[in-house]
């Protein structure tokens, strides 16, 4: 059985742990793979998470971060799996919730090496940093997984089969409830100062058969991105006009179908418009199309017109999502705020939109992360994911937020 160490004797002699030290039956496998980040580099680092854990590990100055969520206060032993070549010892430092420990790992296959025991005080999210201070050669090692022995409940990706969602991490949702017959839906988003991490999509007009929101994709470039699935027949959906300066091309992934963007350098603190219109084409398909408004430069911009054929629609399953696609950078924490939704009807009938539904993906809802809330904020709509975050909100719940009584005053007669 594992040695069980006071916390007392840990501040202290804990710093070295015993090796190769057999794991408990009941150890939980927090594999690497779908919960360890390599939160910081430094100069010809060459550390990655693959799918048997930390590899190529040969910097002292990369730390590598593994979360587990426990359900209550309490004790943890801790152990790691890993391995070691190309040298024949190394000395690193695990640091659990803010506690250091220091462990020799020795030249060889995978074994069991003790960390240590730490106390968590209250529930959540346990944050384990691996760095390393010395090697006799090239490499501090391989590290496959984190394992803990407690008595509370734990929560932690354990699917293999989507460990690049999980990594990924929680999209969150905000469905939207329209009427009959809704031509145009508006609504305005706010990323917070501080929010906006790469790789997030902010998703202000979702429906049925495509999406409008903006991302982060990479640190000089930002997009306001407009996209729509090919019909479910396979049919193609084809341009039938785009705005200047927006880029269009058809796209994989998620399914098939077009998708247009326009490189803008939109600003985090700063709210932004969105109107979509929906428009059956009375031949069989339907015409979606998009505009943005942005206070930087006080005019609508018209992104494009998609024809999806075989659809006859107007806008249904109406929602905003917040996303991060960039697996890699799913530990950052961002959120946004969706407010003052309003739905058009054909016959020019402007309608407030005061309440949404709050829900999540499959990596929310099988707790493969937890790290995810929304509800209303200020008196807007919010979702926020990433950073590993407690206490969580839990998914699928209702929220009205107040109305404004501020309709759009846009004419879209006279949109671009």
């Amino acid at each position: 059985m594992k040695r069980r160490i006071s916390l007392l004797i840990l501040a202290f002699s804990a710093m070295t742990a015993l090796a190769g030290q057999p794991a408990a039956s009941g150890d939980a496998v927090v594999a690497l793979a779908g919960n360890g980040f390599i939160t910081r580099t430094g100069s010809g680092s060459t550390e990655v998470i693959n799918n048997n854990g930390l590899a190529n590990w040969t910097s002292a100055s990369t730390v590598t971060s593994v979360w587990f969520r426990m359900a209550a206060a309490g004790n943890a032993t801790l152990s790691l799996d890993a391995s070691l070549a190309g040298s024949k010892s190394s000395k690193i430092r695990v640091t659990a919730n803010g506690t250091p420990f220091a462990i020799t790992l020795t030249k060889g296959r995978t074994k069991t090496y003790a960390v240590g025991t730490i106390n968590v005080p209250a529930a959540g999210y346990v944050r384990v940093d691996l760095q390393g201070i010395s090697k006799s050669g090239s490499y501090f090692g391989d590290v496959a997984a984190l394992r803990v022995n407690t008595s509370t409940a734990l929560d932690y990706a354990d699917d293999a089969a989507n460990y690049y969602w999980s990594r990924r991490g929680p999209s969150v949702h905000m469905g939207y409830a329209v009427p009959a017959n809704t031509e145009y839906f508006y609504n305005e988003v706010t990323v917070p100062l501080g929010e906006d991490k790469i790789g997030s999509y902010f998703m202000a007009n979702g429906f049925n058969g495509g999406y409008f929101g903006i991302q982060v994709n990479s640190p000089t470039e930002r997009r306001v991105l407009f996209s729509i699935w090919d019909a479910d027949s396979g049919a193609k959906t084809t341009l039938v006009r785009k705005g200047p300066n927006v880029v269009d091309n058809t796209f994989g992934g998620e399914g098939t179908g077009g998708q247009s963007y326009l490189l803008y350098n939109w600003v985090a603190g700063n709210t932004y418009r969105f109107i979509t219109r929906t428009l059956p084409d009375g031949a069989g398909g339907t015409d979606f199309s998009a505009w943005f408004y942005a206070p930087e430069t006080n005019a609508w911009r018209f992104i494009a017109t998609w024809k999806r054929p075989a659809t006859t629609t107007y806008h249904a399953g109406v929602y905003s999502f917040l996303e991060n696609f960039i697996d890699s950078n799913g530990y950052l924490g961002r959120s946004v705020q969706f407010n003052n939704q309003w739905a058009r009807s054909t016959g020019g009938a402007w309608s407030e939109v005061v309440n949404a539904r709050f829900t999540g993906d499959a990596t929310a809802a099988n707790a493969q992360r937890m790290d995810y809330a929304g509800g209303l904020q200020n008196g807007r709509f919010y979702l926020r994911n990433g950073g590993f975050f407690s206490p969580h909100v839990p998914i699928k719940q209702n929220f009205a937020r107040p109305a404004t009584g501020q309709a759009p005053t846009v004419d879209v007669s006279t949109l671009p």
